[in-house]
């Protein structure tokens, strides 16, 4: 019998190459004789990377970069098995989690840290980029991430640009001749779970700016710096990137990709599942295990285990998902090819003893499906 196990991470408790290990101890010590290949996994936010390096053999780098508030901070860059693709998640180099809850403010941090990661990257050799969006704390539309790469941007006094979202309104003048020349021999990939334009009242300031320290009159400033940070761009470029789908993804940071990059929007778990090989695997397995800290009704849209299962029905296989802990709605998931959900949690613990004893439960939950398997052969 064999099985690929492929799960997301439990959230503040376990890597996902930490769950996949967990549940193969769990199996394998009711089915010894069964063949397990782990295939940490992600969709496109908070762990691709690590789950993407794990899977693949690849190697994680760290850099001092420019923080979102302009500080020094550390950042990761993965470079795949192969050596061929890099992955950097923006919010390594510029995430909400990097600004103190009073500090944060869209109107002046920035994606600097991304640019000089992808600066990196290049310097590594590598001509295919993977960019997780998502968790940001910036709302600058890319610029940041833009003047690290070499872009000149000016106000109207000729005067170098500064910092911030805010500053966008500023904007006079872009200089692309100093931009870093291997870029044009790049391929950018965005992993991306978000269908919001650049501006308007789906754009970036009005959905996420209000959790990055943003209050209504300050996104309404927001909305119309990136509005004209649109109009400046296509003057620039030809490329009207105000509604495109996935434009407003981390505070603006896919319209500078999508514009300035010719970079291709993808959902973050389809791109992942590319990457680490999945069909290829599947083909062999006969059950697929995945599973995610919770597993809900918004599951379906674009999480880990929905899109696993939705790829290992493709195969033919049979998909059990293991959960930290079963939300409103979870049964929808039995119509995306999931075909058994179980909560790892053995009773009423609190939040701290599930994060604590998550290895533990993994395990013992595992070990459970696997002796009922073992019974029904």
């Amino acid at each position: 019998m064999k099985f690929l196990i492929a799960p997301d991470s439990f959230k503040e408790s376990l890597s996902a190459a930490e769950v996949a290990s967990a549940i193969k101890m769990g199996f394998e010590s009711v089915l010894p004789e069964a063949k397990f290949h782990l295939l940490p996994m992600a969709d496109g936010g908070e762990g691709t990377c690590d789950a993407l390096v794990a899977a693949t053999g690849g190697e994680l780098f760290r850099y001092q970069v420019t923080g979102p508030l302009g500080g020094h901070v550390d950042a990761a860059l993965g470079i795949l098995g192969g050596g061929k693709t890099a992955v950097i998640e923006m919010a390594t180099a510029a995430g909400l989690d990097l600004v103190a809850p009073e500090a944060r403010n869209p109107a002046i941090t920035t994606t600097y840290g991304v640019g000089e990661l992808i600066l990196k990257a290049l310097d590594h050799g590598i001509r295919h980029i993977v960019i997780g969006l998502g968790g940001s704390a910036t709302n600058d539309a890319g610029a940041g991430m833009l003047q690290a790469l070499g872009a000149q941007l000016f106000d109207a006094h000729g005067q170098p640009l500064v910092h911030g979202g805010l500053a966008l309104a500023d904007l006079a003048g872009i200089d692309l001749s100093q931009m870093d020349s291997r870029l044009a021999e790049c391929h950018f990939e965005l992993a991306c779970d978000v269908n919001n334009p650049l501006t308007g009242p789906q754009g970036a300031s009005w959905i996420f700016g209000a959790q990055k320290g943003a209050d209504k009159a300050l996104q309404h400033e927001l909305d119309l710096a990136l509005k004209h940070f649109a109009e400046c761009t296509e003057k620039q470029t030809g490329i009207h990137i105000d509604q495109v789908a996935g434009a407003g993804a981390a505070g603006g940071l896919g319209a500078a990709f999508i514009g300035f990059l010719n970079a291709e929007v993808r959902r973050g778990v389809d791109l992942v599942l590319a990457l680490n090989r999945f069909d290829e695997y599947s083909r062999e397995a006969v059950w697929v295990i995945t599973g995610e800290g919770r597993i809900d009704g918004q599951s379906i849209f674009g999480k880990t285990p929905v899109g696993v299962a939705e790829h290992a029905k493709r195969q033919g296989c049979k998909v059990i998902a293991l959960a930290g802990s079963l939300g409103d709605g979870y049964e929808k998931v039995y119509r995306h090819g999931i075909d058994a959900v179980f909560s790892v949690v053995p009773g009423v613990c609190s939040l701290s003893e599930a994060l604590e004893n998550a290895h533990d439960n993994i395990v013992r939950t595992a070990r459970n499906i696997a002796e009922t398997m073992r019974l029904s052969a």
